[in-house]
């Protein structure tokens, strides 16, 4: 079990636990006032239902810019994610009760209160994820903007009235909560992925049990706080968003728990997959947000200038650690070398530009953790093995912090399974094709299908790129990068991305169940398809 979980409550990074002595946390310096700002001390208590508690371990959570102790968390255990599934439930006898825009008032109320701490837990996201400061702001954001769609969404969810074939009779579809749903989000989006699930099931009618990433106990902490107090001022039980910080063991309970009818996954698909397979065993729900092995395509037309400045940032952007990162610039014989050069230049002009993601005008910060550091060095060894170029880049960085350059490789194969696997760091393989059909090809070769992009002026090749020939991606994208979704429409990707929508549209579907009704408001007992049995 410990070799099979060892990951599961913290995708792509190991969690590192140490003591230290009070003097060397960073939340008792002045720079970093801003953490007793979100109610945050030295030590904190990892476990809510209502009440904060944990019986767990201690462990310390690090910031990846210069390594130093931020604060403490008391995890939770299995018996204390018990205590959280059990006021879940009890909670869940009140929240469903409440009309939906009712439910939607209350979470425009935790729009607004994350609104009110919007810098100061951005900051948190910068200091304890490593990304910079406004991508950190960026991402409480989008919790803001999830909780506004939900409000909206929480009066016009609605199902439908079909027509019957019998007379007299009313045919309806119906939608109602599914109960308490479990939540597992991975380091590098501690807040936004939260939000999207939690603003959106809230007003569908669940409660949540939120289990984070173990190395963002921190943050986790501090929005539980934000959504609590919102609860707590209107009277409602805390446990409608319960928060169980843990390792391995909890997450094995969550996964395997019955009182749990869906649990939603963000993290690598090799961990998404075990995860899936126990709540499938139980025949529960999963929502999988997986790995990507992201494309962009540039035909024979694109623009240049508008290629490497969308590639610049969906390459280097949160230090390649986001899962709609481009992986893979596949680019037309005729602009190979013009992208490659342009691109080349422009990661030169980006680099005065690495720091503190604390820092203003700082665009580049470190990676999380040792983990993803080894796993660049690794990728990259393999890379020069096959006899690839690394045109920029590629090394370790000589400053305090886990660190690496932003890296371009040439010549290596579009096939080789270096190219096909996910390697979580700024890696991006710029590969040369004859024509869009032949990228096409290649972008759909790869077991991930999460997001991809096609820098194009031609009309007919757009329509092919849309079309059921085109890209087999969840996200499909013409002339803008492959990262950085908008909220409103439904986010996630096909094969070994798991499958699963978050966020806008009709993902809210996810978080409910569905009941055909059928309503006889006569005398006469016909049945369907003519049948008579009399």
């Amino acid at each position: 079990m410990a070799p099979l979980l060892a990951r599961v409550l913290a995708p792509r990074l190991t969690l590192i636990t140490r003591t230290m002595s009070s003097s060397g946390f960073l939340i008792n310096e002045p720079k970093y006032a801003f953490l007793k700002e979100l109610g945050l001390e030295e030590g904190n208590k990892g476990v809510y239902n209502g009440t904060w508690f944990g019986s767990g371990e201690v462990v310390t959570s690090f910031c990846p810019a210069n390594k130093r102790p931020i604060a403490q968390v008391t995890q939770g255990t299995p018996d204390d994610l018990d205590k959280c599934v059990q006021a879940s439930q009890d909670a869940w006898q009140v929240w469903a009760d409440l009309p939906a825009p009712q439910r939607g008032e209350i979470v425009r109320q935790i729009g607004e209160a994350l609104r009110q701490k919007l810098v100061p837990l951005g900051q948190l996201v910068a200091l304890e994820m490593g990304k910079i400061k406004p991508e950190g702001i960026g991402e409480v954001q989008e919790y803001v903007d999830i909780c506004d769609f939900a409000v909206g969404l929480s009066r016009s969810v609605g199902g439908s009235v079909l027509p019957s074939e019998r007379p007299g009779h009313a045919l309806m579809e119906n939608w109602n909560p599914l109960g308490v749903v479990g939540v597992i989000t991975a380091f590098n989006f501690p807040v936004a992925v939260y939000g999207w699930n939690s603003a959106v099931a809230m007003v569908c009618g669940d409660t949540l049990i939120w289990k984070g990433a173990p190395s963002t106990p921190l943050v986790s902490v501090a929005t539980t706080r934000i959504v609590a107090s919102v609860l707590e001022k209107n009277n409602l039980p805390g446990a409608v968003s319960s928060l169980c910080c843990g390792g391995a063991d909890v997450g094995t309970a969550l996964a395997k728990d019955e009182r749990i009818p869906l649990v939603s996954f963000t993290g690598s698909t090799s961990v998404g997959k075990k995860v899936a397979l126990m709540v499938q065993e139980r025949f529960g729900r999963h929502l999988l947000e997986l790995g990507g092995n992201n494309a962009i395509i540039v035909d024979s037309d694109a623009d240049p200038e508008m290629v490497v400045r969308a590639a610049l940032f969906a390459c280097v952007g949160t230090a390649g650690q986001r899962c709609t990162t481009t992986r893979r610039l596949i680019v037309h014989d005729s602009l190979y070398d013009t992208i490659v050069g342009r691109l080349v230049k422009a990661y030169g002009s980006f680099m005065p530009r690495v720091g503190d993601p604390l820092d203003d005008g700082v665009l580049y910060g470190p990676m999380h953790s040792q983990q993803g550091v080894d796993g660049y060095l690794a990728t990259l060894k393999e890379v020069t093995q096959l006899g690839g170029k690394i045109e920029f880049g590629g090394k370790v960085m000589d400053r305090e912090g886990f660190y690496v350059e932003p890296t371009i490789v040439t010549g290596v194969p579009h096939d080789s399974p270096v190219v096909h696997r996910e390697t979580f760091a700024p890696i991006v393989y710029i590969l040369r094709c004859s024509s869009v059909d032949e990228a096409i090809k290649w972008n759909n070769e790869v077991k991930q299908g999460l997001s991809s992009s096609l820098f194009t002026q031609n009309l007919a090749n757009v329509f092919k790129w849309l079309g059921p020939k085109g890209s087999d991606c969840g996200i499909i994208n013409v002339n803008i990068p492959t990262n950085g979704a908008e909220i409103g429409g439904a986010f996630g990707g096909e094969k070994h991305t798991g499958g699963g929508r978050e966020s806008g549209s009709d993902a809210w579907k996810q978080y409910m169940r569905r009941s055909t009704c059928t309503i006889n408001y006569t005398k006469e007992l016909p049945l369907a398809q003519g049948i008579k049995f009399e």
